[in-house]
């Protein structure tokens, strides 16, 4: 991507959006320290910086002339979690992207994004009446009043096609627990989470109140997730634009059920298997045990835990609109993923996320370490023991 300069008044625009919070900052630079663009080279590695995000007004604006810099923020959420000031520096960057984008400004790599979720609904450029292309060939129940769980599959898992393996291999794994689940259709939109974490906040607000009107009048009380980033959405977003839900990403119910002995697993794995912790499932939203519980009951497997787990998980880039940004080969998080896991003696890499998926399978292949190191989805892992 070709970054575009920032104009002064855009500049200005950005810092006064930013200077919220300065008074809370205590300037101590662990924000900085912590942050994942520390661990690899590169121009927006050198010119990225959260705390000088935070100080954006007192500093001239300095290192942010670009539209690329200034959207390089993944929201891991490695900052926020660990500000002794608890500074909430991921709203913060949100309403400097807002900013810059209620007055027009879009960074070319998220044009097509915010267009498709304007057109379609979705920000894969796909046509609404694919939005269940995934489910050829499998029978997949429709949500009706009586059922218990509405299955909300995330727009990656709709149209892109490896992570529609991932759709599959959750429904045949529900369907082997004895889960009462069903799908909506093509009625559903995107849940909008990447394009308020890009600060498009009407957009985000438009999905959001479309959703929570059909999900209202076909009766929805529960919500299982595919993917993460939709669980924080419906859980913590939009319940202050009325949607009120129970929602549980699949592999917390799919733990419970386990623990319950009411799905059990058999055959044989005989396979190291390495874990990583998706951002939005671990630190944005505290679940950390579920998943290493249904990777634990896998039949002669040994886990392996990365050196950078749990609540110090390393990023994968996908968040905040980056699973569409052009990143060359060694500016990439998700590569030192990938070598940890081959330095541990990992078979396979496991995750729990779509976003994780797409950006750790890239990154394998870019280091030439598929033949080495191959990266699965968990419910993947559980519809092959199941």
């Amino acid at each position: 991507m070709e970054a575009k300069e920032l104009s002064m008044e855009m500049k200005e625009y950005i810092a006064a959006a930013g200077a919220e919070t300065l008074d809370w900052c205590m300037q101590c630079g662990l924000c900085s320290a912590l942050c994942p663009w520390r661990l690899v080279s590169g121009q927006i590695s050198e010119a990225f910086s959260i705390r000088k995000m935070q100080r954006l007004g007192q500093l001239g604006l300095e290192g942010f002339d670009t539209e690329e810099v200034l959207f390089a923020c993944t929201t891991c959420g490695m900052c926020q979690v660990n500000c002794p000031r608890q500074v909430k520096i991921i709203d913060n960057v949100r309403s400097m992207r807002s900013t810059t984008v209620e007055a027009g400004f879009v960074p070319t790599n998220l044009r097509s994004i915010v267009g498709s979720l304007h057109a379609n609904g979705n920000p894969w450029s796909g046509a609404r009446e694919d939005r269940l292309n995934w489910q050829k060939g499998l029978e997949v129940p429709l949500f009706t009043p009586e059922t218990e769980y509405f299955l909300f599959v995330c727009c990656t898992s709709c149209y892109d096609p490896r992570s529609q393996k991932i759709a599959r291999s959750i429904v045949e794994v529900l369907k082997k627990a004895g889960v009462s689940f069903g799908v909506i259709g093509a009625e559903e939109s995107c849940c909008g989470e990447t394009v308020r974490k890009i600060g498009d906040e009407e957009l985000f607000k438009k999905l959001a109140r479309g959703n929570i009107e059909l999900f209202k009048s076909k009766g929805v009380r529960k919500i299982i997730t595919t993917s993460p980033h939709c669980l924080y959405t419906f859980k913590n977003e939009y319940p202050e634009l009325g949607g009120e839900f129970e929602v549980v990403h699949y592999t917390e119910l799919l733990a419970g059920l386990l623990r319950e002995g009411k799905f059990n697993l058999n055959g044989s794995l005989g396979k190291k298997v390495a874990y990583h912790d998706p951002c939005y499932l671990g630190r944005h939203n505290g679940i950390f045990d579920a998943p290493r519980t249904l990777l634990g009951a896998l039949p002669e497997a040994e886990i392996i835990e990365l050196s950078r787990s749990r609540e110090r998980s390393l990023c994968c880039a996908g968040g905040g609109g980056r699973l569409w940004a052009e990143v060359p080969r060694g500016e990439r998080f998700g590569e030192l993923r990938v070598l940890d896991a081959e330095a541990k003696g990992a078979d396979i890499l496991a995750t729990a996320c779509p976003y994780c998926m797409i950006m750790l399978e890239a990154d394998c292949l870019a280091l030439d370490k598929q033949e080495k190191v191959k990266i699965m989805e968990i419910s993947e892992l559980l519809n092959a023991c199941s």
